[in-house]
């Protein structure tokens, strides 16, 4: 069963690449990020004709995540983070398929640092660990994947001095990213890539992707009772250097049935 997560960088600016991605590499599920369409002008029918159902959680113009599923419906279990109910940013969107529970998060980026933004992301970062302890409490095989918008440690950037002040690298935000794994979930892309080296994110400034110099900041959690199951992970690189791409490219996991 693979398992795969894109940051889109706007849905309708990118569908072609996103149908080419999902025709050629089939992921079972596919979560996807800033689709930055409201919930009506979200293209189900374009999913539906290549066979795959969806779920979506939408925001005019920022935001908003998917998921969509290959050959069923998802079950939809939780719409947007608990923990703070003033919160009205389409971030987080939660459903069961085929027998495994899927969170599909954006995590706030936290830029510019100090300041409104950073604290919203740690404090957003807070109710995610607490939402994730009441997962691990049902001893549920899960994942929580997406872009974190974390660069866990040195080895997962391209320049860590060039990227020092950033809020993706802040001792914070490292900190909070490492308290989810020490709850006991697993980072599935750096327990089997631990030489670091792998970036899931090319800037469309400064001829990053041409250069190489990219990071990893989408990243797929899983569950105790999930982490048994991983065959494989990896990033699906190539589709970053097609013609009008995201700035992302997708990640996936496999796993065993």
């Amino acid at each position: 069963m693979r398992i795969a997560s894109f940051n889109i960088n706007g849905i309708k600016a990118r569908l072609p690449r996103l149908l080419e991605w999902l025709v050629e590499t089939r992921p079972a599920v596919a979560c996807l990020q800033e689709i930055k369409t409201q919930d009506e002008g979200f293209p189900a029918d374009e999913f539906a004709a290549i066979g795959y159902q969806a779920i979506w959680h939408g925001q005019k113009g920022f935001n908003g995540v998917a998921i969509l599923a290959d050959g069923t419906a998802p079950v939809q279990t939780q719409r947007g983070l608990p923990g703070d109910q003033e919160d009205e940013q389409s971030r987080y969107l939660e459903a069961d398929v085929n027998g495994v529970r899927i969170a599909c998060i954006y995590l706030p980026n936290g830029n510019p640092q100090p300041g409104p933004k950073f604290d919203y992301k740690l404090a957003w970062m807070e109710r995610l660990r607490s939402h994730m302890r009441a997962l691990t409490a049902q001893e549920l095989p899960a994942v929580v994947l997406g872009d974190y918008n974390v660069i866990p440690e040195d080895k997962d950037v391209w320049s860590p001095r060039a990227m020092a002040d950033d809020a993706l690298m802040q001792p914070g935000s490292r900190d909070a990213y490492a308290r989810l794994l020490h709850d006991g979930w697993t980072d599935a892309i750096g327990t089997l890539n631990p030489q670091g080296q792998v970036w899931t994110y090319w800037d469309y400034q400064a001829g990053a992707w041409q250069r190489d110099h990219g990071f990893r900041i989408d990243h797929a959690l899983l569950s105790p009772e999930l982490a048994d199951r991983l065959v494989s992970a990896g990033v699906d690189k190539p589709y970053r250097g097609r013609e009008k791409a995201s700035d992302h490219a997708p990640v996936w996991i496999e796993l065993r049935a």
